[in-house]
């Protein structure tokens, strides 16, 4: 998750396209969920999260943008879609005077004018390997996109997940992606789900209070298990949900917490420590696998697959 807003109009205004190896096209309307959705392996997705903390150790200790670490990320999260079967693209774009990527993935079938998006920012901050910020949502919407080709789903409305580039510079390739999209293909995206730090070691239960349906979505899962969410505050805006949701698209999400210390009233509700960050190692070079709540990634895991599931029914 990057630091602030202000950062991404002038991280934007960086952005020069130097190539797109594939295009796509996306669709329409979420309702409420009808399909049972499949427990995702937490065990799979912390066996991700070990690949990406390889992947930064190898690689001076992180996964930033126009690092070797992130190529190296990207690689390792297309090769698994593409053995899986999905219809994978790389987006190429130049930040900072570096190459940037975004990695997206379709399932075939479904219908082509209502598209269904999960996406999660791949890159990492410079000062560590970030497993919480993103590793988390990275491993599970890969999970969650492995699990919809083993049980070879298939949906009424077509699905598509993505992994972005530079969001820890000012959600540049996100927003490089979004307005790069004709108008028509935005319309044809009917819920863009985002997954920015789901597996904080202090853990709270955040849901995007955006759109009405995807809210309502993610509330019943977390009602399902008697836990008790709260809206995100504190990262509002500040991930790659943005540029979907300035141009219209319905947008929601989950985020497990950051720099802000928890309250006793949330430790109360969630467990945890009160007085302390929901993540310690935020942006920091201790943002490694121990910095995960098993817990917490486990059903947040779940959480992406029912809506998956649900809205793309």
């Amino acid at each position: 998750m990057k630091l602030s807003v202000p950062g991404r109009a002038a991280a934007a205004a960086v952005i020069a396209v130097t190539g797109l190896l594939t295009t796509n096209a996306m669709s329409s309307a979420a309702p409420a969920p009808t399909a049972a959705a499949p427990d995702i392996s937490v065990a799979n997705v912390q066996g991700h999260l070990s690949q990406l903390q390889n992947i930064a150790s190898s690689n001076g200790g992180n996964r930033a943008h126009g690092s070797a670490g992130y190529k190296a990320s990207i690689d390792y999260v297309k090769g698994k879609l593409d053995e899986a079967g999905f219809t994978t693209s790389v987006q190429e774009f130049t930040s900072n005077g570096k190459t940037g990527y975004n990695l997206v993935a379709d399932w075939p079938g479904g219908d082509a004018d209502q598209v269904v998006m999960a996406g999660s920012h791949l890159d990492s901050v410079g000062s560590g390997p970030g497993i919480n910020d993103n590793g988390s949502g990275s491993a599970a919407i890969l999970e969650t996109a492995l699990t919809v080709a083993r049980e070879q789903y298939k949906p009424a409305k077509h699905l598509r997940f993505a992994w972005w580039g530079a969001e820890e510079l000012g959600l540049v390739g996100s927003s490089h992606y979004v307005d790069k999209l004709p108008a028509g293909e935005r319309s044809k995206i009917k819920g863009y789900l985002n997954f920015d730090m789901i597996g904080s070691p202090n853990p709270g239960y955040f849901v995007y209070d955006d759109d009405p349906t995807i809210e309502k979505t993610f509330k019943d899962f977390y009602g399902g298990l008697d836990l008790a969410t709260e809206p995100d505050e504190e990262g509002d805006g500040r991930s790659d949900h943005a540029p979907f949701k300035d141009v219209g698209v319905p947008v929601g999400g989950l985020f497990s917490g950051a720099d802000y210390k928890k309250t006793a009233a949330q430790a109360e509700n969630w467990g945890g420590t009160a007085g302390e960050p929901f993540d310690k190692c935020y942006h920091s070079a201790c943002d490694t696998e121990s910095n995960i709540d098993g817990t917490a990634l486990d059903h947040n895991s779940d959480a992406v697959a029912y809506a998956v599931w649900g809205l793309s029914a």
